[in-house]
């Protein structure tokens, strides 16, 4: 572990590779799984705002579910995330014709319908954050469905925090993610 600023880094995003498998593991992340997406409080309120344009892309399913619960519910545990079609598929799935999960959230981003990609939490996957009042934990969350990803993330020489940068810089800045680079660079010598 090491420190940037107020978070807490595992060593694991620097020294693991990953690059998502779609066409392997078919997106069982979003339907695989106890919980929905972590959101943050800021993220239920654009979920609220951009559903009438997100709708339209989901499943009659995931409708019945967000129409019923919310576009965001709150679990037992006190967390925010998204909500579950019967306990498994996170309410914002779609799938493709190669029966591939997908996000009706990202979909009507990539369609322009909104300018909100997805939640940061299912951008910066396989990367887990949580939040304490001093600092942020950084972690590589690992699951064995992940395991094509990990596959080929090593064949690609990718390290995770290459394959979720993009996420990274979201989360944390620009700065953040320069800094986290040099760390890296260190390490790896």
């Amino acid at each position: 572990m090491f420190q940037l600023g107020k978070t807490i880094v595992s060593e694991d995003i620097i020294e693991k590779d990953f690059v998502c498998n779609l066409s392997a593991c078919k997106g069982a992340c979003c339907v695989d799984g106890e919980a929905g997406a972590p959101l943050d409080k800021e993220e239920t309120k654009i979920l609220e705002d951009i559903y009438p344009k997100v709708k339209p892309f989901l499943r009659k399913e995931g409708i019945e579910v967000i129409e019923k619960e919310g576009t965001w519910v709150t679990s037992e545990w006190g967390e925010l995330e998204t909500p579950l079609i019967n306990g498994a598929d996170c309410a914002y799935v779609i799938f493709d014709e190669k029966n591939t999960a997908l996000c009706a959230i990202e979909e009507a981003y990539n369609q322009g319908e909104i300018d909100w990609k997805k939640p940061v939490s299912c951008h910066l996957y396989p990367i887990r954050v949580k939040d304490y009042s001093e600092f942020s934990a950084v972690n590589y969350h690992k699951w064995e469905i992940c395991d094509d990803a990990c596959s080929l993330g090593k064949e690609l020489q990718v390290p995770i925090y290459k394959f979720v940068k993009q996420a990274l810089v979201r989360k944390f800045g620009q700065n953040w993610y320069d800094e986290l680079e040099k760390v890296a660079e260190k390490h790896l010598k």
